[in-house]
């Protein structure tokens, strides 16, 4: 996938972006026009992808189909449900005479996994969907087919699925309290040792002595999360292609964060120091497949401390995910532990800011961290836990050895859907674009790649 032009997700909006804020006359808002867009309306809108699992016990053709319809990008897929989806299908059924048949039942799990056993799995969500039953006094799903409708399948029987997935769901938080959670995306990383599963099984119940026959698969499942639109002054430079206005020139567009002291030894002998002030584009919540906007100033005496700090490959400023959980432990399975990934998704790049000009005893950078189009979003589902801040490493400076670790952090959002209003722009020159980071994720879920509009 092209790192450089995130996927349009099929749901598509020609709406406009945020009236004006008050104090600030419409006019001064150029018309907008979203990008790539034609002047008449367009339908973005693509069939279904149809997914087909099947059973035939031996048999010359399959006796049970269950076909499902998904917004994967291919049948090979995973099938990939979006929020406010609903989990829509068919199941198609060839009973003989005397077949024991005695309730057939859809379900849907979504589960926790953090490790091999049968207690390292947390269940959050589990529905249950009736399609047929042997009972007349049971819930059974409409059926046009003549062998569906009395209390004995016979023939070619056919029912359509349609099962909505909720929103949020009501577990315990990590305190104990009983409280509502969103639906978190898929997650599976074969570094990482947990995971986020869902599952759509069907299960075709017989009488006592006989097996149970069923069908099951895993589908992905992507959240809708969205940031708030940025300052009025920003989107008009997106919208007209335009250098984003520096903090300086924008101070509501952006958080800028308290001063930190660099102190450390130049060249083994000469104790230095300076003050770096860290500034992020406001609201902290970014859309996966965009960027991460950043300025940088530095202040000092010393100018040749200055220059070094100052170049754009010595300024580390690095995008850390903490996936946390906890899972008992196998010292004691009456003891919880909390357990952590920690690891870097993505390094910003810098060049001098054509906003706001440099001096002898200030420099000013701009910068952007590239945000991967699969980078799992903010989520929090009970004792699992997905976040996001920005951290300012010591600098790489040649010649320079710093005192310190990490001189700040701050706390980010990572959304699955852009902001509304113009899409940002990435300003890196070509030249200072990061190495592409490579994920291994589950080779069969491509929802990850879809952007939501």
């Amino acid at each position: 996938m092209d790192a450089s032009s995130p996927p349009r997700y099929r749901r598509f909006s020609t709406r406009p972006g945020p009236a004006p804020s008050s104090g600030v006359a419409a006019a001064e808002l150029p018309p907008y026009t979203r990008r790539n867009t034609l002047t008449q309306p367009i339908n973005l809108q693509r069939e279904p992808t149809e997914h087909v699992f099947q059973l035939s016990d031996g048999k010359p053709s399959p006796w049970l189909t269950l076909h499902v319809f998904s917004s994967a990008k291919s049948s090979k897929s995973l099938p990939t449900f979006f929020e406010k989806e609903n989990i829509s299908g068919r199941l198609e059924l060839d009973a003989q005479r005397g077949d024991s048949i005695q309730a057939i039942t859809a379900f849907v799990t979504g589960r926790i996994i953090t490790g091999s056993n049968i207690d390292d799995s947390f269940v959050f969500l589990n529905l249950t969907q009736p399609i047929w039953s042997k009972s007349p006094d049971l819930p059974r799903l409409p059926s046009s087919s003549q062998g569906a409708g009395s209390s004995k399948l016979i023939g070619h029987c056919v029912w359509p699925l349609s099962i909505p997935l909720p929103r949020t769901v009501t577990v315990p938080s990590g305190s104990g309290e009983m409280r509502p959670f969103r639906l978190p995306e898929t997650f599976l990383e074969r570094q990482t040792r947990v995971s986020v599963q869902y599952d759509l099984t069907v299960i075709v119940s017989r009488g006592k002595l006989r097996t149970d026959n069923r069908i099951k698969t895993a589908f992905g499942y992507v959240p809708s999360s969205r940031p708030d639109a940025p300052s009025l002054i920003r989107q008009i430079a997106y919208q007209q292609f335009l250098p984003v206005p520096g903090p300086l020139s924008d101070p509501e567009g952006w958080k800028t964060m308290r001063p930190v002291a660099v102190r450390g030894t130049m060249f083994s002998v000469h104790r230095a120091e300076a003050k770096a002030t860290l500034s992020l584009a406001k609201p902290l919540c970014y859309s996966r497949g965009s960027v991460m906007p950043c300025f940088l100033t530095l202040e000092g005496t010393d100018t040749q401390v200055l220059d070094l700090l100052s170049v754009p490959t010595s300024i580390v400023l690095s995008l850390r995910r903490r996936v946390q959980f906890y899972n008992k432990t196998s010292s004691s399975r009456k003891d919880v532990a909390w357990n952590e990934t920690v690891e870097d998704m993505g390094v910003a790049v810098w060049w001098p800011s054509s906003d706001v000009p440099s001096d002898a005893h200030t420099r000013h950078l701009e910068g952007e961290i590239r945000l991967a189009k699969d980078l799992r979003p903010t989520s929090e589902m009970g004792h699992f836990s997905i976040s996001y801040s920005a951290v300012l490493c010591p600098f790489t400076a040649v010649g320079f050895t710093f005192d310190s670790s990490a001189l700040l952090s701050e706390p980010v959002e990572i959304a699955t859907m852009h902001a509304r209003g113009p899409r940002t722009n990435a300003y890196a020159p070509p030249a200072y674009d990061p190495p592409s980071r490579h994920t291994e994720a589950h080779a069969n879920f491509d929802s990850v790649g879809f952007h939501l509009t």
